[in-house]
């Protein structure tokens, strides 16, 4: 076939299914006569009642005959239907007798009966039937559709292969049950493809039916198609695989293959006959990921050698994504395929093709584009995808495993019996540990004043903020070896011990905001670092003088005595003046509140329970910085008496006597309150032995070597599961921010998908924070990363869609939209590998203003790449040619005139289709169906 110059085979013979049924006769068999019998179910049983009533007369005519003849007379009188005699009349019958069922059930009771959806399309259903021909087994299998397609174009995504080749709506493909599926003997597809013709004339149903043929390869098929009592369509399809004559590879001999099919002769082609014509080309952009030299660019590498051009890193596409620190993901979107569609055009010249042919795909009538999706995106077995979701995963698995020892350092010791090459116990070599120290305590790192872009669920997640130390030391654990738990022990044992150095050092913490309070929404991990930075801070400023700060000058009065010096205030207090001098109250400079980390709160809580009175032990514990408070109220205000401070400090404590404006008068009328006023008041004993002196003499309210000390206690001897669930709360944080820098084009349905993950993260790991028992955390974490593993992969698909069609925005949201859609059933939240075999097939229709942002996907082709592809094929696009190219031929003809005239005169002006060709392919693979009406 591939080599012969015509095209087609010539036509099978097909029976005369019109003439047999006009005569009432169906053949027994192909090859011996035909023998006469009724198609009418009561003429047949008056047959076989006539039959029986002259073999009685005959057994009466010859008593006394032998044994054998009475046995032979007998089994006549069971009435034995002789019009299905032999096993091919039987066999019609069988299919006659299913098709019948098929067409009186319907497509409603079908797909109740089970009928089955196939792939890809939604409105097709398929039923499917056995049935046995002597020693062949075939199936039929009915393809019907849900619903009436109504007036589509063939050129719809839900239409079926078969459908579009040959113009069909519903149909039959009957097949044997072998290894190929086809026929290859001819006698054998003549006989099939008749029994089926025979057994729908029978039924009266107009169902194509179809049969493959010759070698499995070619996709050759005859069938047939009975249209009433006027006209039969026949249908035949074959391929050519290689050598496609070179005639064939363009419009104009398309056309005249499609001609020479009814046309007597070629030196008829010049006659116009006119030909309805449409078109479909399906483009794919080039690899993004595949061609190396794309990776440099040409003028910056042309004054570097060969050798040093071969030895430069190969750019990624996710190089600028927030991620690409960590990972770098595979390109869920591969590349575009986009259709161009000639609508239904009428040509009369095969001159007319070659112009068709030489159009710009501008000029198609509609554009369609469809994203090439990576196999990861729509496989979801766990484990196939790698991102911060997978190292999350193993994060969970090392939590489960940290409540086996009381200190990491068992983890790290503990190793006698166990092999080091596992994956379950591996550790990176020192170098690597060293490698990542050094990134976490760089000198160029320096201090970060991060601001984060907080979701609004995002405080509820009791973790560091992303760009602290802790939460980068959890993230370089994520990647560190497997993220096993011993791996994590060393790590952590390594980083303590580098952050002792920097305490004994008085170096300053890398990666830590400057800040003089403890944000009591972080993880107590950070906290304790924050804690541990103001320590090293106060330790250094202990080194240095202790005199006073130059920016905070002591004024002195002229008209105070001389050894009365004002020291540490910090301004006047307007419209406020002492008591017993007239003088202005001057505020001064205090002390911060010692800063507490949030187990020191909880102890100062559980002392306070503990005395049972816990108004007064808090009256008590806040003596020292009312003591602070009064002394450098004290120094700054060296007349000042108890009733200024309080009212100062206190201003509620003061009873005002004066009308208008209570402190603009002297001396200030009024009374201390009741409170203020009782004997033995706490305040008024503070302030009697509060001496008189500034803050920068004061001994300070935190006691910075202690704390220090204490923070390093506290990180040597962290038991591994409080630090593993710190660190989970930190990672799923931290990598949920870096993913939501993403840029992707504000796609709604994005962002409300993170909203949602950070709501699932907060609900999820708030558990954590209960010291809840790990084993019935596991499930629900694991569950947690599953969903984090969904959304991080819509987030890529987003990011990816979005710098690919930036310029055409709309086009990239409608896309996202329609891939989103799809994608929502597959996000359950179970640990089952959840895979789906439906493929994202949906297409998004191009606007013209969006063409040019279209086209620009499909780069020009290099000077080196253009050598290796000789095209063959118009039509070009930017120097690409269709990766398909899908054309139908038809010609119409009315009923009242013509050749497919009937002999009685019509009144109609009713256009039959008889002729039809279906062209598919490109230059080295042809695919032609063809479909012939004829008047019988």
């Amino acid at each position: 076939m591939g080599t012969s110059p015509s095209l087609l085979p010539p036509p099978l013979p097909l029976p005369p299914t019109d003439l047999t049924r006009k005569e009432g006769r169906l053949p027994r068999d192909p090859t011996p006569q035909p023998t006469s019998f009724s198609t009418s179910p009561a003429e047949g049983i008056a047959d076989a009642a006539m039959a029986s009533t002259s073999s009685k007369h005959t057994k009466h005519r010859r008593i006394g005959e032998d044994e054998e003849e009475e046995e032979a007379e007998e089994e006549l009188e069971r009435f034995d239907d002789f019009t299905i005699a032999s096993s091919w009349e039987r066999f019609i019958s069988e299919i006659e007798a299913i098709c019948r069922q098929w067409l009186a059930d319907g497509a409603k009771i079908l797909m109740q009966k089970g009928a089955e959806s196939v792939l890809s399309f939604e409105n097709l259903y398929m039923i499917k039937r056995e049935l046995k021909h002597g020693k062949r087994v075939y199936a039929m299998e009915y393809y019907f559709m849900k619903s009436a397609k109504g007036k589509c174009s063939y050129w719809d995504d839900d239409t079926h292969n078969t459908q579009l080749s040959f113009g069909v709506d519903d149909f039959l493909i009957i097949a044997p049950l072998s290894a190929s599926g086809v026929v290859l003997d001819d006698p054998e597809s003549t006989k099939l493809l008749s029994s089926v013709a025979i057994a729908l004339s029978n039924c009266g149903s107009n169902w194509p039916a179809f049969v493959p043929v010759h070698d499995p390869s070619r996709k050759a098929y005859i069938g047939i198609q009975n249209m009433g009592t006027v006209f039969t369509r026949r249908f035949e399809a074959d391929r050519i695989g290689s050598q496609v004559p070179i005639r064939l590879m363009h419009l104009e001999g398309l056309h005249e293959l499609f001609l020479s099919k009814f046309v007597l002769s070629s030196t008829d082609f010049s006659a116009k006959v006119k030909v309805n014509f449409s078109m479909k080309l399906t483009y794919r952009t080039p690899d993004y990921d595949y061609d190396p030299e794309e990776t440099l660019d040409s003028e910056a590498t042309e004054s570097i050698p060969e050798s040093e051009v071969a030895r430069q890193p190969r750019k990624q596409w996710d190089d600028d994504c927030p991620w690409a620190e960590w990972y770098s993901a595979e390109d869920p979107v591969k590349g575009f395929e986009l259709t161009a569609i000639w609508g239904e055009k009428m040509f009369e010249e095969s001159l007319e093709m070659a112009e068709v042919e030489n159009a710009s795909s501008f000029d198609a009538d509609s554009w369609l584009l469809h994203p090439v999706v990576s196999p990861y995106m729509v496989d979801d077995s766990i484990g196939k995808f790698v991102g911060f979701a997978s190292q999350l995963h193993l994060l969970v698995n090392a939590l489960e495993s940290s409540g086996e020892a009381q200190f990491l350092e068992d983890f790290v010791a503990d190793n006698s019996g166990q092999d080091n090459s596992k994956s379950s116990v591996a550790v990176p070599p020192p170098t690597v540990i060293d490698r990542v120290m050094k990134d976490l305590f760089s000198d160029e790192v320096g201090n970060s004043n991060y601001v984060e872009a907080e979701n609004k669920y995002g405080r509820a997640l009791k973790g560091a903020p992303s760009d602290s130390l802790f939460a980068q030391f959890c993230l370089h654990a994520l990647w560190f070896g497997n993220c096993n738990i011993r791996a994590i022990s060393v790590l952590w044992i390594d980083f303590v011990r580098e952050i002792r150095w920097c305490w004994e050092e008085s170096e300053q913490l890398p990666r830590m905001k400057n800040t003089s309070s403890i944000d009591l929404c972080a993880c107590l991990i950070h906290q304790k670092l924050q804690m541990l930075a103001i320590c090293i801070e106060r330790k250094k400023s202990l080194n240095r003088e202790k005199d006073a700060d130059p920016a905070h000058k002591e004024g002195t009065s002229n008209s105070m005595p001389p050894k009365k010096i004002r020291k540490g205030s910090a301004g006047v207090v307007p419209s406020m003046m002492l008591i017993s001098s007239f003088q202005e109250m001057h505020a001064p400079y205090t002390q911060d509140a010692p800063l507490m980390t949030e187990d020191m709160h909880e102890e100062r809580l559980h002392a306070a329970e503990a005395f049972g009175s816990a108004v007064g032990l808090s009256g008590q514990l806040e003596r020292d910085i009312l003591s602070s408070d009064m002394s450098a109220f004290k120094a700054a205000n060296p007349d000042a008496a108890f009733e200024d401070f309080i009212r100062w400090h206190s201003p509620g404590d003061w009873v005002s006597e004066n009308k208008g404006d209570g402190n603009s008068a002297w001396p200030p009328k009024g009374r201390l309150s009741q409170r203020m006023s009782e004997h033995g008041n706490m305040w008024r004993k503070i302030w009697n032995d509060a001496p008189a002196l500034p803050v920068s003499e004061q001994k300070s309210l935190l006691d910075s070597i202690r704390e220090g000390e204490k923070v390093i206690h506290y990180l040597e001897t962290l038991r591994p599961l409080q630090l593993l669930e710190q660190m989970i709360c930190t990672a799923f944080k931290s990598s949920a921010v870096i993913l939501n820098k993403t840029t992707y084009g504000g796609f709604k349905l994005m962002k409300t998908k993170m909203d949602q993950l950070y709501a699932t993260m907060a609900s999820t790991l708030k558990s954590l924070q209960g010291n809840s028992d790990t084993s019935d955390l596991a499930g629900d974490l694991k569950r947690l990363c599953q969903v984090f593993e969904h959304i991080e992969k819509l987030l890529i698909f987003a990011a990816s869609l979005h710098r690919k069609l930036i310029d055409a925005p709309r086009l990239s949201q409608s896309i996202f939209t329609d891939y989103f859609n799809y994608y929502l059933p597959k996000m359950g939240t179970s640990l089952e590998s959840i895979c789906f075999e439906k493929e994202f097939t949906i297409k998004e229709k191009v606007g013209m203003l969006e063409r040019e942002a279209v086209s620009s996907l499909f780069r020009p082709p290099t000077a080196n790449q253009s050598w290796r592809k000789v095209l063959s094929m118009g039509n070009l696009l930017n120097g690409h040619e269709p990766i398909q190219r899908e054309i139908v031929f038809s010609v119409l003809e009315k009923l009242s005139n013509g050749h497919y005239s009937s002999p009685t005169l019509l009144c109609t002006d009713e256009q039959i289709e008889t002729h039809r060709m279906y062209i598919s392919g490109t230059s080295n693979d042809l695919w032609v169906a063809l479909s012939v009406t004829s008047w019988d």
